[in-house]
């Protein structure tokens, strides 16, 4: 699965479960670990959890490979590493807290934008 369709795969299943202000960054320029990074909001710890296994659902039905899983014990920030996509699902606090956007986002290789899944 090419980098775009594994994103679109990523974005459908966090909006399946109401994932909110889903923004995918560019990092390929800024990294070699990872070629995109996905970021989204849920509303409880309860959301963030069900995203995160939503994700992992969806990876796994497709064939690709899901590796660790960080956070799920508070559901604050829950983080999926997918080898060459990094998935942080965050409630609101802690995503204008770290605001990832900005970090990742200063340099100009970077574009965020909000999608959404061809369904």
């Amino acid at each position: 699965m090419n980098i775009e369709d594994k994103v679109k795969l990523i974005v459908a299943a966090l909006e399946d479960v109401k994932g909110q202000n889903i923004t995918v960054l560019d990092t390929a320029k800024l990294t070699s670990l990872f070629e995109r990074m996905v970021i989204a909001t849920g509303s409880s710890n309860r959301q963030t959890r069900a995203l995160a296994d939503n994700v992992r659902v969806r990876m796994k039905a497709a064939g690709e490979h899901v590796g660790n899983t960080e956070g799920e014990d508070t559901g604050d920030w829950v983080l999926l590493d997918l080898g060459d996509v990094i998935v942080h699902v965050m409630q609101p606090a802690a995503r204008a807290h770290y605001n990832l956007e900005e970090l990742w986002g200063a340099g100009e290789a970077v574009r965020a934008r909000h999608v959404q899944a061809d369904h």
